[in-house]
This record gives C-alpha cells, sequence and structure tokens, in this order.
C-alpha cells in the first residue's frame, strides 16, 4: 500500500479547508508507519516511554472514536477499544500479539465512523453528546480543529520514532 498525500486547496471554503487538512494529517501518520514491520511499528521511542508508532495509531483510533461517535454523535455505548480504567494508556501497552493489520483495520473504521458523524453537522452545530469528563459540548469547527492539531503533535513523534526506527524522516 502506498499512502498518497494532499494538501488541501489554499482557496477551498472552510469546512473543505478542515476536513482536507485533517485527512492529510491522518494520511502523514499512516505514510509514517508505511513499509515496516509490525515488530518496528511495536518499537518504543526511548526508554521509559512506551510511545511508538503502532501505539500512536491505536491511541488516534480512541480519539477519533471519542471524539466523533461519543461525543459528535453521542454513542454512549462507544466504550473504549484499548484502554480499560485500569490501564488509562492501554493503546500503548503493546504485546508480541499486537498487529498492524489490526491497529490500521480499527483506526481506518473509527475514521469512517467520524466521518458519517461529522456529515450530519454543520460547522456551528453543536454536539449532540458531551465530553465524558468534562461534560462539555462543542461545534463541529472546534473538534476539527483539535483533531487537526492532535495529528500534527503527533506526527510530530511519529517523525521522531520513524527516524529512530530506519533513518527515514520527512515532513
Amino acid at each position: 500500500m502506498t499512502i498518497e498525500r494532499s494538501e488541501p486547496a489554499n482557496t477551498a471554503d472552510e469546512r473543505t479547508m478542515l476536513e482536507g487538512w485533517l485527512k492529510y494529517h491522518r494520511q502523514t501518520l499512516a505514510w509514517k508507519c508505511e513499509g515496516l514491520t509490525d515488530a518496528q511499528l511495536r518499537t518504543a521511542a526511548v526508554e521509559p516511554s512506551s510511545l511508538s508508532l503502532m501505539g500512536l495509531v491505536r491511541h488516534m483510533a480512541e480519539v477519533e472514536r471519542g471524539w466523533f461517535r461519543v461525543v459528535v454523535g453521542a454513542e454512549e455505548e462507544a466504550g473504549p477499544i484499548y484502554y480499560t480504567d485500569e490501564d488509562p494508556d492501554g493503546e500503548f501497552h503493546l504485546t508480541e500479539e499486537d498487529t498492524w493489520a489490526e491497529a490500521y483495520a480499527t483506526w481506518q473504521a473509527q475514521i469512517e465512523a467520524a466521518r458519517r458523524h461529522a456529515a450530519g453537522f454543520g460547522l456551528d452545530d453543536i454536539t449532540k453528546g458531551r465530553h465524558p469528563r468534562s461534560g462539555e459540548q462543542f461545534n463541529l469547527r472546534w473538534i476539527y480543529t483539535h483533531m487537526i492539531e492532535e495529528y500534527a503533535r503527533h506526527n510530530g513523534h511519529a517523525d521522531l520514532i520513524r527516524e529512530r526506527i530506519d533513518g527515514a524522516t520527512g515532513d
């Protein structure tokens, strides 16, 4: 699989631009993982951190699920995928049994659910659900902006992890 990335048009309307940048950053994370083995994708950044490329993908599956299924769509039954109350960072605690195929498929399923939920909202529309910890509601514009920031931050982590694994660098 070859990941194709393209920046959104620089004259797009606001929604198209926000969705375009979110798509770009999702593709960037996938690109950072491209061509690596499961063992490489499970490789932690540096001791004692458990941060890895596969862990980042699993984390972003949780983030997509939380913001779009729980907050936007009010799917209260959409529980955590990888973490628990006993292990709140479970998405980063990988074992030899954890595979890229499963992590990637789960992440993509959460992205698809996110797109479906967002499609029913305008940028100014207030979410149906509330943030599980704060109880706040948000408009879709805020969530898109937050998601772009979240991916951009973690893509920076992914840059460093990938360079440590095989020396590959890039934007």
